[in-house]
């Protein structure tokens, strides 16, 4: 069974605890857990909802020399929404009044913009992602072990000896909940509420989930007089995940000005709802693509505003994987980077991570049985990057883990992640 109870999340690993001298910025997507995170990590902590209006005057009127007496060491929700909070938290940050504070909000361009302005240099900035299938299936009391796709890309050297030391099919609790959070993911995301609901109550709140981010979160970006195109434009980034983005062809289908197309992108990734893959081209040929990937970040969100309730399809397939990594290297902060190689004759690998000390290919396939056919892209991109490459994965739905022949492993996605 999936944990409904408050989930473990892997950057409360990365947190600093409330001794240290720091200021802490945690931002993220509406209703990812960042209040719940603050407030289970920081407990001890003053807490101050600037949602509310009562909050945000007294603080507004509350004299700067004031703070650490009035205020103190806090967890502070929606800092954005009442500016002058930043220059008082680094006025009293400044003259050791406070030694730790938390500032949370769902803006990240209006809090990263007040944190430009009254705390560069003393502010550390944290992004919390949905949940990812680690966190889905384990409380917060019970820490999972490390994925399988941390131990490889944290040591890619050890890419063969790491694999070989799997076992080739789990059985048993593990694998159901394994299994089952994946499945989650695919069919829902990862908002943590939805964990505690019903399909019915899942599509209600998916529905109001995207209605508030069009009411309140679009609205801190930038006004918007017409909701309707942005809303065609936001669907069509949905149906085309995991294509090249071609922002003529957005503009065309969204009946919008090329220009309106890449600025309503933009606002999309600002919040989290969108990422950019980049095309690999480092030492390679110029007969490599240029223009990056866009995948959409939540399946759940993603599936509510398509009405695709149905069957996985391979792009949700490869959108699942790649939003997994990404949200694994991002919350982990790993210094890797993930790509994707595509030549203008059509070789292509769904997804590359460079590690610094080697290359990781990974194909993605919608099935569940792979064979080493499967690895023709990842071997012809091997032998074109000699030493640089570690290995390459086939990542599959099927139950098996297995080699597929001297460098190259088969993996299910349950177990890589």
């Amino acid at each position: 069974m999936l944990s409904r109870k408050q989930n473990f999340r892997w950057l409360a690993t990365r947190l600093p605890p409330a001794d240290k001298h720091r200021l802490v910025v945690l931002t993220g997507a509406r209703q990812t857990g960042k209040t719940t995170l603050a407030r289970r990590l920081y407990r001890d902590l003053r807490y101050v909802n600037l949602d509310a209006i009562e909050e945000r005057e007294a603080l507004r009127g509350l004299r700067s020399g004031s703070w650490g007496r009035a205020v103190g060491p806090a967890v502070i929700d929606e800092a954005q929404k009442e500016p002058g909070v930043f220059d008082k938290v680094k006025l009293a940050y400044d003259e050791q009044q406070i030694a730790f504070s938390v500032l949370l909000g769902s803006s990240r361009v209006l809090l990263l913009d007040r944190v430009r302005e009254s705390l560069a240099g003393r502010a550390f900035v944290y992004d919390l992602w949905p949940l990812m299938a680690s966190e889905v299936r384990c409380p917060a009391e019970t820490p999972p072990k490390r994925p399988l796709f941390d131990r490889l890309v944290t040591a890619p050297q050890e890419f063969a000896k790491t694999l070989g030391a799997e076992p080739p099919r789990l059985l048993g609790d593990d694998a159901t909940r394994r299994f089952e959070a994946l499945d989650h993911l695919a069919n829902w995301g990862g908002m943590p509420e939805l964990l505690s609901l019903d399909d019915g109550d899942r599509r209600e709140w998916l529905r109001s989930y995207q209605q508030t981010w069009l009411e309140r979160d679009l609205a801190d970006l930038t006004r918007v007089s017409d909701l309707l195109p942005f809303r065609a434009l936001q669907r069509l980034a949905m149906l085309r995940t995991g294509q090249l983005l071609n922002y003529a062809d957005f503009a065309r289908d969204a009946a919008v000005s090329a220009g309106t197309a890449r600025r309503y992108l933009e606002y999309l990734r600002l919040s989290y709802q969108v990422v950019l893959l980049q095309p690999y081209a480092r030492n390679l040929t110029s007969s490599t693509v240029k223009t990056p990937k866009l995948y959409w970040m939540d399946l759940g969100l993603l599936r509510h505003g398509t009405r695709n309730w149905g069957e996985l399809t391979g792009p949700l397939f490869e959108t699942l994987v790649v939003s997994e990594a990404r949200k694994w290297i991002d919350t982990l902060g790993r210094d890797v980077s993930l790509h994707f190689y595509r030549t203008r004759s059509g070789r292509e690998v769904d997804l590359l991570i460079d590690a610094g000390s080697g290359i990781i290919g990974i194909e993605i396939k919608n099935r569940v049985r792979v064979s080493r056919t499967d690895c023709t892209g990842l071997r012809a991109l091997a032998k074109t990057l000699g030493d640089e490459w570690a290995g390459g994965l086939v990542v599959h739905r099927g139950e098996a883990l297995e080699e597929l022949g001297p460098g190259f492993w088969a993996v299910p996605a349950y177990r890589l992640f």
